[in-house]
């Protein structure tokens, strides 16, 4: 038995980026920073900071299309994917992100003091598969 399963919480680095594939399927990528905070042997508070690159399909692309901003605080749940490509000069890359099952935004909407967080579920969940970005075909081992 194994597991991928990613919890983060953190602040989006950029607005996000919403994209329709051409059977109008909404995929979104934004980039997410968590942070670290801990104290050296000279006793120094010290703070590390790592970035995510994170992919929400369908409902969540949507939610996060009108609710998510740069300096949004979100929780994010989902799994590691990594997918390569070859470039236009022949070179394989790769790309390592979180492909989102769930996500919460988290603290108060910019323009509605005291609004309560908004909770996306996920409908379908599909790797992100770019360039060029296409949902898996059918009959893959997703769960549902």
């Amino acid at each position: 038995m194994s597991v991928n399963k990613v919890i983060l919480v953190g602040h989006v680095g950029q607005d996000p980026e919403v994209r329709y594939l051409d059977n109008n399927t909404p995929v979104c990528t934004l980039r997410m920073a968590t942070s670290d905070v801990y104290k050296n042997k000279s006793g120094e508070r010290v703070t590390t900071t790592e970035w995510h690159s994170v992919v929400l399909w369908r409902g969540l692309a949507e939610v996060a299309e009108k609710y998510v901003k740069k300096g949004s605080q979100i929780y994010i749940e989902g799994k590691i994917r990594t997918r390569s490509w070859e470039d236009k000069d022949k070179n394989k890359r790769y790309a390592t992100e979180i492909v989102a099952d769930v996500m919460q935004l988290l603290g108060k909407r910019a323009d509605e003091p005291g609004a309560s967080a908004v909770q996306a579920q996920p409908m379908d969940q599909h790797p992100a598969d770019k360039p060029p970005m296409e949902e898996p075909a059918v009959g893959d081992d997703l769960p549902f």
